[in-house]
């Protein structure tokens, strides 16, 4: 995978699930880790995050985004992975609210990381969904804002792979998380949706972690523009 010892390294939404599981893979791996989240302080949380610099930030306040990179500075690797869904989609404040956390804040995040990142020859690494590809009809901007996310990865690394960044993109599918317990609670519902994976059975983030560990290092340096499924096969059907 490569060694990220004194490589420097972002993830928003890093104090649980996906985020947290990458978070600590590139702590092993070497790397000094910042992690976001939405509470005042990591003391907040009922988990230990000592390993990781801890910042607060509100995905959908500009000022704060433009805060983070003020205060994170130089920067190898940016990995995108705050995100979710908002109440009601179909209500068009919420939508604009789901658009502006998953498709904005990230545009947002790459651009006022973009100079340091070309100094490093850095990477993006953002966190779609499989609902970058299919369809969810309960959840239109979470939808929208995930197929954007494929969308902006393919021009952002078309127009800087000159600068030497590269940004690529992982798309997980039913991942055992704590925001995805709710999937859970109906054995019938549960059973349904592992119906559609054909490894019948729930991802666990660490296998997302390998992933991401795996595209932001030098063994991907001819990597980008890439979307890469980690689903169960989910999207073979």
């Amino acid at each position: 995978m490569g060694d990220f010892e004194g490589s420097r390294v972002l993830v928003t939404g890093g104090t649980q699930g996906i985020g947290r599981a990458i978070a600590e893979a590139f702590c092993r791996n070497g790397a000094y880790v910042v992690v976001t989240g939405t509470r005042a302080q990591s003391s907040d949380y009922d988990i230990d995050l000592s390993a990781f610099h801890y910042f607060q930030l509100d995905m959908r306040d500009r000022a704060q985004r433009a805060e983070i990179a003020e205060k994170v500075g130089a920067l190898d690797v940016l990995i995108n992975n705050a995100g979710g869904d908002q109440p009601n989609e179909f209500d068009l404040d919420n939508f604009e609210a789901s658009i502006e956390v998953n498709l904005t804040a990230v545009m947002h995040l790459c651009t006022l990381f973009r100079p340091v990142l070309a100094q490093a020859s850095g990477s993006i690494l953002n966190i779609g969904s499989v609902a970058s590809f299919l369809a969810l009809a309960h959840v239109p901007g979470y939808t929208a804002g995930k197929s954007g996310v494929l969308g902006l990865t393919r021009a952002l690394a078309d127009r800087w792979a000159p600068e030497g960044i590269r940004v690529n993109m992982l798309a997980p599918g039913l991942i055992d998380t704590r925001a995805t317990n709710f999937m859970r609670v109906d054995a019938g519902h549960e059973k349904r949706l592992l119906g559609s994976v054909p490894m019948r059975r729930w991802g666990q983030p660490d296998e997302i972690a390998g992933a991401a560990l795996f595209l932001s290092s030098p063994s991907a340096s001819y990597i980008t523009g890439a979307a890469l499924p980690i689903d169960g096969g989910l999207m073979i059907r």
